[in-house]
C-alpha cells in the first residue's frame, strides 16, 4: 500500500513537471487568415498594384507566460505569413472588380498594406481565470492620380482560459484575429473609391 502511494505522488509529479516542460516550448504558428466580409465591388476590371509588408519589429508575438526572456514564445514567421496576407489582398481586390498584380507601372493604381503589430501578451491581472491579449494593425496606403489615402485598422481581443492554449489553439486565435484585421481594412469604402477613381 505505501509503496502505490510513492508511485502514485511519483506519476503526478511527473505529469506535473511534463505539462510544465510543455508550457515552456516555443510555438511556431502556421496560421490562415482569411477575408470573410462582403466587398463592394467597384472597379472595372483596371489594374491595382497591390503588396504586403511585415512592419513589424520581430516575428515573435510575446510569450504565454508574459515572461520577457521566456523561452515559450510564440512566433508567426513572416516568410509564412505575408504570402498569406497578399493572397487574401489578392482575392479582396478581384471581389471588388480589379486585377490585382504585385508587378508596379508608371500611372497604375497601388494599394500597399503594411502589418505593423501583432502581439500576444498575458495579462498580469490577479484573476481566477488567465487572460491573453492580441492585438493587430494594419496601415493601408493607396495611391492613384496623385491623390494618397492612408487608413489604419486595429483588431483586439482578450482570451480567457484555465490552461494554457496549446499550439492549436493559439493558431486559430490568430488566425481569427488577422482574419477580422483584414475585413476591418477591406470594409474601408476609401479605398475601393480611390483604386477606381
Amino acid at each position: 500500500m505505501r509503496i502505490s502511494r510513492v508511485a502514485a505522488r511519483v506519476g503526478w509529479l511527473m505529469g506535473a513537471l511534463l505539462i510544465l516542460a510543455g508550457c515552456q516550448n516555443p510555438q511556431y504558428l502556421q496560421v490562415s487568415p482569411e477575408l470573410t466580409q462582403n466587398v463592394p465591388r467597384v472597379g472595372n476590371g483596371q489594374s491595382v498594384t497591390v503588396n504586403v509588408v511585415d512592419g513589424r519589429e520581430s516575428d515573435v508575438l510575446g510569450t504565454r507566460d508574459g515572461v520577457e526572456m521566456s523561452t515559450s514564445t510564440i512566433t508567426v514567421e513572416a516568410h509564412t505569413l505575408i504570402p498569406q496576407l497578399q493572397a487574401q489582398a489578392e482575392a479582396a481586390l478581384t471581389r471588388m472588380g480589379f486585377s490585382p498584380t504585385t508587378q508596379s507601372a508608371q500611372g497604375r493604381p497601388s494599394l500597399t498594406l503594411t502589418l505593423t503589430q501583432l502581439d500576444y501578451q498575458e495579462s498580469d491581472a490577479q484573476l481566477i481565470l488567465d487572460e491573453a491579449f492580441l492585438i493587430a494593425r494594419m496601415r493601408a496606403v493607396v495611391e492613384n492620380q496623385n491623390t494618397i489615402y492612408t487608413g489604419k485598422y486595429t483588431s483586439k481581443r482578450t482570451q480567457s482560459y484555465a490552461l494554457t492554449p496549446d499550439a492549436e489553439k493559439n493558431t486559430k486565435m490568430v488566425s481569427e484575429l488577422l482574419s477580422d484585421v483584414l475585413n476591418r481594412t477591406f470594409s474601408d469604402p476609401q479605398i475601393g473609391n480611390l483604386l477606381a477613381r
